[in-house]
């Protein structure tokens, strides 16, 4: 894991994305790029009979917005002991980092936060993003400071592709760390949880794996009970679902956790 990618904005989380991806470039001799994306399309009106124009004032003001967080983000980053660079883009935020993260290892962002909470950009932008590359992504909630490192991890296992390939991404994340592999109810996969923790050992990486009822909550709130009650820091979990459309192409369980999660959440699909 040698190229990191962070989203970077004049959100107030953004701070911790940084912190995060400056710890992490640390443990891992990586690079961090930061992406500042500000979608040109937003300034184009179109007026009532079908004609469109340029809002350059707002424009010209949001330009000059981002070239000052570039400047304070440079200097932010001068005093840090981690190569690193920054980007700007005029694209949409979700398709400018899934292109910059082309050659990337890791891209991190963080989820929307509670209804109200003047979160900026797209509210699924984890979810998006875990949709349109193949990198891992890494979600922090809005109010986590950083990502523990050291704090134990839960695999969400059901024996899927998508799960598997969730795990083998998030390696260079788990190592030295307490791994759990959870399964609520039976698998419903074909993968045994057993092959995972072999894969896992040939690694370093000896986790075990752990079956909870899911009782009368649902599968999503099981696996954050679980999650909670060992302590987690970091939940993995594939991104899946049955349909080419965006609203369902997630099973409810990542649906739930890119919207409402509370511990940071690395997905792959």
């Amino acid at each position: 894991m040698r190229m990191i990618l962070v989203h970077a904005d004049h959100d107030k989380a953004n701070e911790a994305r940084l912190q995060t991806a400056l710890d992490i470039a640390r443990r891992q001799r990586a690079h961090v790029t930061l992406l500042i994306a500000t979608p040109f399309q937003q300034f184009v009106a179109v007026d009532p009979f079908g004609g469109s124009y340029l809002l350059r004032e707002a424009m010209a003001k949001s330009q000059a917005e981002d070239a000052a967080l570039e400047a304070a983000l440079s200097v932010r980053l001068e005093t840090e002991d981690v190569p690193w660079d920054v980007v700007v883009a005029d694209g949409d935020i979700v398709g400018s980092l899934a292109a910059a993260a082309t050659f990337a290892d890791l891209a991190v962002v963080s989820l929307p936060g509670k209804p109200g909470s003047r979160a900026i950009g797209p509210e699924l932008l984890a979810g998006d993003l875990a949709l349109a590359t193949s990198v891992p992504v890494l979600a922090l909630p809005r109010d986590c400071e950083r990502l523990d490192l050291d704090a134990p991890a839960m695999v969400a296992w059901n024996g899927s592709p998508e799960a598997a390939n969730a795990l083998r991404a998030a390696v260079p994340l788990l190592r030295g760390r307490e791994v759990v592999l959870v399964s609520v109810g039976k698998d419903d996969g074909t993968l045994p949880a057993g092959d995972a923790l072999t894969y896992l050992s040939r690694h370093d990486i000896h986790a075990e794996a752990r079956i909870v009822d899911r009782g009368g909550v649902t599968v999503e709130e099981a696996l954050e009970k679980a999650a909670d009650a060992m302590g987690a820091g970091l939940i993995v979990m594939g991104a899946f679902g049955k349909s080419r459309l965006r609203e369902t192409l997630f099973g409810g369980v990542t649906q739930y956790l890119v919207t409402a999660g509370r511990i940071p959440l690395l997905l792959a699909h």
